[in-house]
């Protein structure tokens, strides 16, 4: 018998293709966004965002924070950047350095930039409001939008990172911008380095019976929700982490004994995750549990690991930086900001000084030399500083590549700077831009930061230059 094989009209066939065709497309469009995310795109997995801090990421169409201080960041190209918000949230953003502005109740697309900015490469800084470290609001990343044609920058490299353990003190609590104007923030802001308060208004050291959140446990989670998942320690290394816990133990019926061994195993868990860090165990703007600290910092030191330290904080609050009776004002967080940033400056490993790059060749100065430059110090502790530059391009002409100099009058040396690649040599300094914004348009600014030592004297630089041409004091 003789098998035949059915015929199959042309036309079936084509129909056939035709909808497999239609069923790859509306897969591929359909496809969750950070499946198919590419680099520049703006979307949760486009790798040009950095997410300081810790973040639930396990959802690639929406990345959610954890604890208080966490913040994403990125550069960008064209005149406008808008942020994709699930639901209400209130918010800070900077754009280019400038000061953090403050939304409240957003939600859907967020434009950022009411006023469009000049057709240049810009950077962006976004950090979700927290009260008592729950964020007030739906503080859920899902991307950005920018102009058709534009797309995401790769985001400044890290220079360090600072992580800051504790309660409402360290969230920022009754300041006016709670976790961007508490004593971490500034401390990381003030020395260039990212840094994260892991931090949850009423927390405990010790997880208690009656519900305190205890950081002897929840040390490792990447949130302090129940459940949460623990945090991956591989997406960044502290290189500093300091401690301020205990105010809230006492009113839980924590024994001293209690106490001391919990804080033992803090230490022990944090030197797990962080095998180079320097801990630092501040003792209490209160003073509770002091011994005890001190005895849990010994017992590790005991055991081999020598960069463990107890930090006494007696005196760091002066007597009108509280708004209450235990949490610290505006002032009184910039006085334990400056107190503590040379501690834990001193503490940062070492980091090879840049090697001066070439500096652009000057353009003709009819067309490209007219700038104007602003310099401020924006903190002072004894011996050390934090200042800043902006310098606008005030030309007819983008600088496709820039050096900025002057020259310290008073012995004046930095440390750390950012926004910009530094070098100095004798009193000059020379910051050429960095790699992720290498255009100054027409009417665009940058603003670079930097700490630096000073001793007797710390006036500003008389002049300064942008690729050879002087620029004028704004």
């Amino acid at each position: 018998m003789k098998l035949t094989r059915p015929a199959v009209a042309a036309g079936t066939v084509a129909a056939a293709l035709a909808a497999l065709l239609v069923a790859l497309l509306v897969a591929l469009f359909v496809a969750p966004s950070g499946v198919l995310a590419a680099t520049g795109d703006g979307s949760p997995t486009d790798p040009n965002i950095r997410f300081v801090g810790r973040w639930d990421t396990r959802n690639a169409t929406a990345y959610v924070p954890g604890w208080a201080g966490a913040y994403l960041t990125t550069g960008f190209t064209g005149t406008t950047v808008k942020l994709r918000q699930r639901d209400t949230i209130d918010l800070y953003y900077s754009i280019d350095g400038g000061p953090d502005v403050y939304l409240q109740g957003v939600r859907g697309t967020v434009n950022l930039t009411p006023n469009p900015l000049p057709a240049a490469t810009h950077s962006l800084r976004v950090s979700y409001r927290v009260v008592a470290g729950s964020y007030h609001g739906d503080a859920v990343f899902q991307g950005l939008v920018l102009d058709p044609g534009a797309r995401t920058l790769p985001a400044a490299p890290p220079r360090g990172m600072v992580e800051f353990v504790g309660d409402s003190i360290t969230v920022g609590t009754t300041t006016s911008k709670n976790a961007l104007t508490a004593y971490g923030w500034l401390v990381g802001e003030q020395l260039g380095l990212d840094h994260m308060q892991v931090a949850q208004g009423g927390a405990c050291l010790v997880s208690t019976a009656d519900g305190c959140v205890g950081l002897d446990r929840r040390f490792v989670k990447v949130s302090a929700v129940d459940g949460a998942p623990d945090h991956d320690f591989s997406r960044y290394q502290a290189d500093v982490v300091v401690i301020n816990l205990g105010t809230n133990d006492v009113g839980h019926g924590v024994s001293t004994t209690q106490f001391q061994s919990s804080y033992t195993g803090l230490l022990r868990t944090i030197r797990g995750k962080y095998p180079d860090a320097v801990i630092l165990a501040l003792k209490t703007f209160r003073g509770r549990y002091v011994p005890q600290t001190q005895a849990a910092v010994a017992a590790v030191n005991g055991a081999g690991d020598p960069n463990v330290f107890f930090v006494d904080t007696d005196g760091w609050v002066p007597a009108d930086g509280l708004s209450d009776s235990v949490h610290p004002n505006d002032a009184g967080h910039r006085a334990i900001a400056a107190k503590l940033a040379p501690i834990v400056a001193a503490h940062l490993p070492s980091r090879p000084t840049p090697t001066p790059s070439a500096s652009p060749t000057p353009t003709p100065s009819d067309t490209y030399g007219a700038c104007t430059a602003h310099y401020a110090i924006t903190n002072q502790w004894p011996g050390g500083f934090q200042g800043e530059v902006q310098v606008t391009n005030t030309g007819t002409g983008t600088l496709d590549g820039w050096a900025l100099r002057w020259a310290f009058a008073d012995g004046q040396h930095i440390d750390q700077g950012w926004n910009g690649t530094f070098s100095q040599t004798g009193a000059t300094v020379t910051v050429t831009n960095p790699g992720w914004n290498p255009a100054l348009a027409p009417g665009a600014s940058a603003t670079l930061g930097f700490t630096g030592t000073w001793n007797g004297a710390n006036t500003a630089p008389a002049a300064f230059t942008l690729n050879g041409a002087g620029c004028a004091l704004a």
